[in-house]
């Protein structure tokens, strides 16, 4: 393994770390002795990579540190080129936005085998559907809710045309082919529920913090939308 290789590996392995990794694992993932660890975090150090620690106490990075795609397949890149283009026709204006500057990000840094793949890939999205119908409640309060683990009342209206009022703890949005829905606990149902977001006729924030983390109902959510599909 080149010096270069090990210094992106290096990287990969700190990335993510919630507890600080020792230099001698560091140095026995790597194949190289403590001394030569050390200088490698120094080196990193020097050029801006946010590594936490000193010898003998361990290493992490700083949370938000993303590597740039430098070690990609063609076949990673031509995955993440094609996240990055489907967020583009299926997501709103703030998300076909960073999906727009991601991109330029992470051509900035391929390499030319890199921008051939970028040029002219061998996967491409579908086409752009005919657009999605519009919410009374923009996006922006479902994430504002969502990040705040914040309560909020709303006045929907099924299928059927049937109304209800509940509240509702906002878990995340998802992005359908011909919809956009808020995965949510339903406080009236008293269980994980999916609202289609242009039903929603009002959403009104409690000002009241959810319990518990929303990860963990988040994964309740994903299960029961398992189980809906293999019934």
């Amino acid at each position: 393994m080149s010096r270069s290789a090990r210094l992106l590996t290096l990287l990969q392995l700190l990335r993510g770390r919630s507890r600080p990794a020792t230099a001698r694992f560091l140095a026995g993932e790597l194949g190289v002795s403590e001394r030569t660890l050390y200088r490698y975090v120094a080196d990193l150090t020097a050029q801006g990579a946010p590594i936490q620690g000193e010898a003998g106490q361990g290493y992490m990075l700083r949370p938000g540190y993303f590597l740039p795609p430098l070690m990609f397949t063609r076949e990673e890149l031509e995955a993440v080129l094609l996240g990055l283009e489907t967020v583009d026709r299926l997501g709103d204006p703030l998300l076909a936005g960073a999906a727009s500057r991601a991109l330029a990000k992470v051509e900035a840094v391929l390499p030319p085998s890199g921008l051939d793949v970028l040029r002219n890939p061998s996967v491409l999205p579908g086409p752009r559907g005919p657009g999605f119908p519009e919410g009374r409640v923009g996006l922006d309060r479902w994430r504002a809710a969502i990040r705040d683990q914040e309560k909020v009342r709303i006045a929907y209206e099924d299928a059927q045309g049937l109304r209800s009022e509940r509240v509702v703890w906002p878990l995340a949005l998802g992005f359908l082919d011909q919809a956009r829905v808020v995965a949510a606990w339903c406080e009236l149902r008293g269980d994980v529920r999916t609202f289609r977001t242009d039903r929603v006729l009002d959403a009104r924030p409690t000002g009241e913090t959810y319990p518990g983390r929303r990860g963990a109902l988040l994964k309740a959510w994903r299960e029961r939308m398992t189980d809906a599909e293999r019934s």
